[in-house]
């Protein structure tokens, strides 16, 4: 089943966050992944949710998308977020 790794973004150093940009996306195609959402303008509609960026990637599985964020390929990328962003992550399956 079709699966999406959301990500909820607070970039605290946009300049050095562009290399984790670069290193990221080619490990995500790897992984057979496909981004939906990349940064767009977000507009809160209901609630108190104010995402700063949001990221959505579709996975052909749940397995998968974890499989890719628990990776070694990514795992560079992921600690350059860690250090340049605030991030929150879930993995949902789809329909």
């Amino acid at each position: 089943m079709t699966a999406y790794i959301i990500l909820d973004i607070e970039v605290t150093d946009p300049v050095n966050y562009e290399g984790y940009k670069a290193l990221a996306a080619p490990t995500v195609a790897q992984y057979g992944g496909k981004y939906i959402v990349r940064g767009g303008q977000a507009e809160t509609l209901e609630g108190d949710w104010s995402p700063s960026r949001l990221v959505v990637i579709q996975f052909e599985s749940a397995e998968r998308a974890k499989a890719w964020i628990n990776s070694p390929e990514y795992s560079q990328a992921r600690a350059l977020r860690h250090k340049y962003a605030h991030s929150k992550a879930v993995v949902v399956e789809g329909v």
